[in-house]
């Protein structure tokens, strides 16, 4: 489910962690159960992003793997514990603020080949259902925008655990994956290999690293 802030965070000292546990059913099958203590955790989040990731990687070439992320993004998040369908998320990115270590490369995906920052400056994700799949699992479907071109995908979620960190803040890590065919939101740029094959992938990797704090109530 992501959530975020650009508060730098100290060190973590070790405290338990929650999350979801398999319990046995009256007939002796085990059959996933939501932890109670996750309940706990209901509310809403922001991303530390001096501890969280937003990338992507793709292959180059045929051969290698070209990795990347995204420093500038905000979200609206919000994780319900009891019932994870209630859960939501919106995360904006500014796609100008892709780093790929390379100046060339970045100023190639934010022009007009790519992403066409100019005339479309953010990437947006809004969830639209979340379900609970059992141990640390969780499905989040949502709506992709990118280059003004909207498509559902399908995030994988894995709910690291929880704990309070030396500055007193809650904090909750989660890792997300899912893959998507970039021509489907009109990324179709690519260059052909002579010995066959493209130089850019079509199939992109995208990847959340989320370190969450709990968001502060409003006043």
């Amino acid at each position: 489910m992501g959530f975020f802030s650009r508060r730098q965070a100290a060190t973590i000292e070790p405290s338990p962690a929650v999350g979801p546990r398999t319990a046995p059913t009256a007939s002796g099958t085990a059959t996933a159960v939501l932890d109670p203590a996750l309940a706990a955790l209901t509310g809403h989040w922001t991303i530390d992003s001096p501890h969280s990731r937003i990338g992507f990687s793709v292959r180059h070439a045929m051969v290698t793997t070209v990795r990347g992320a995204f420093a500038d993004y905000r979200s609206d998040l919000y994780f319900d514990g009891e019932q994870p369908s209630r859960s939501r998320a919106e995360l904006v990115i500014r796609v100008a603020s892709v780093d790929t270590g390379v100046e060339q490369r970045d100023a190639h995906l934010v022009g007009t080949d790519f992403f066409n920052a100019n005339r479309y400056p953010e990437m947006v994700f809004r969830s639209t259902s979340t379900v609970y799949e059992g141990g640390d699992s969780y499905r989040m479907t949502g709506d992709l925008t990118i280059r003004g071109i909207t498509r559902p995908v399908e995030l994988d979620l894995t709910y690291l655990g929880s704990v309070r960190d030396a500055f007193g803040y809650e904090r909750a890590g989660f890792d997300g994956t899912t893959t998507i065919d970039r021509t489907e939101w009109g990324l179709v740029y690519n260059q052909r290999l002579e010995a066959g094959g493209s130089m850019v992938s079509e199939k992109i990797r995208l990847q959340f690293d989320i370190s969450a704090i709990r968001a502060a109530p409003v006043a």
